[in-house]
């Protein structure tokens, strides 16, 4: 069987394991990886080129739904589990990182990296609670867990409770004053961006990546093949909750301010999976394409008088549309349709 030769949804388990194992030795020679390597490349050096702070705002936005939905794509996308409250991870690594920066006066980057570690740890500890739940039931504890960090974080002196935490603008001096700080901020996150694209790529065609799509197409029999399933499940949410803590750091960083309605805000995991599903979950193309879409759309809604004002009905009904005609996607979509794309779009 040759290496180059697509992996398809309807080959069965033991197929894609051959196919798989072949991939994975050449997968960084596979033209679907320098396609959406070089697509996030080029869309984040546009702003360099042209300096223009309004590129840049526009491709900081897209950069930061990529990074978002390729890591939510590895527990929902590879792993199949859909988790309504990821944007908790988000909110605390943020919060974490911002409480080191504004009170402990530590510096971006260690604290940008102790919100993503303060992320990973809370989703090891979280997988080990609930990721024995399936379907609608881990659905809905995530949505709960979430909600139940939101209080607790209100209730956080040490954060600042329901008013949270406000930046001196004074820090901003370390970083070259607010302008630079701008772009400074643009360009850690167009690296995370292009880390996590690696990153999911990598997973995807490893023997772990394989665990997660047995798991995803059938998780007892995964069990009965051999795979580790709940400490694979774990591990996936884990890697997948990481990013978006470090994200949430440079995030609020930014802004200047941090608060529990900011930083748990339900809708932005919503959002999240809107995103990889409107791209194509389970594929690393996916996110790419479901980011850039939603947040042009998303631009237009919000900047459109008749429309500003629904946003979310929007998203929910984008949801629902997705679900009943276009379930693998558009990247899944095209693969189906246009066979002669299967090595280009993954």
């Amino acid at each position: 069987m040759s290496s180059s030769n697509p992996i398809s949804p309807s080959e069965s388990l033991e197929q894609k394991a051959v196919k798989v194992q072949g991939l994975a030795l050449g997968a960084w020679k596979y033209p679907a990886f320098w396609l959406t390597l070089g697509l996030v490349l080029v869309g984040g050096l546009i702003p360099l080129f042209t300096g223009s702070n309004t590129w840049r705002e526009t491709m900081y936005l897209i950069l930061l739904a990529v990074a978002l939905s390729s890591s939510l794509n590895i527990l929902l996308g590879y792993a199949g589990y859909v988790s309504f409250g990821h944007i908790v991870f988000f909110g605390l690594g943020g919060y974490v990182g911002f409480y080191l920066i504004a009170v402990q006066n530590w510096s971006l980057w260690t604290a940008m990296l102790i919100g993503g570690i303060s992320a990973g740890v809370l989703a090891l500890l979280l997988g080990k609670a609930i990721l024995h739940l399936r379907g609608a039931y881990f659905a809905l504890a995530t949505i709960g867990i979430n909600e139940a960090m939101r209080t607790f974080i209100s209730n956080f002196d040490l954060f600042g409770g329901s008013i949270g935490l406000e930046l001196n603008f004074q820090v901003y001096k370390a970083y070259g004053g607010p302008g630079a700080m701008q772009w400074t901020t643009y360009w850690t996150v167009f690296v995370l961006a292009v880390a996590i694209v690696i990153v999911s790529y990598g997973i995807k065609f490893s023997r772990f990546g394989l665990g997660l799509l047995s798991i995803r197409e059938d998780e007892d029999a995964a069990m009965v093949m051999g795979v580790r399933t709940p400490s694979a499940k774990t591990w996936a949410y884990v890697l997948s909750a990481i990013v978006p803590g470090m994200l949430g750091v440079i995030f609020f960083f930014r802004n200047s301010s941090v608060g529990p309605a900011e930083a748990f805000r339900l809708h932005r995991s919503i959002e999240m999976i809107v995103m990889v599903m409107l791209g194509g979950q389970g594929t690393v193309l996916g996110p790419l394409v479901g980011a850039t879409t939603y947040e042009a759309l998303r631009s237009f809604l919000l900047t459109s008088p008749l429309f500003k004002d629904l946003q979310l009905a929007f998203a929910g009904l984008l949801l629902l549309l997705i679900i009943l005609f276009v379930p693998t996607g558009i990247v899944g979509w095209l693969r189906g349709r246009f066979r002669s794309l299967w090595r280009v779009l993954e």
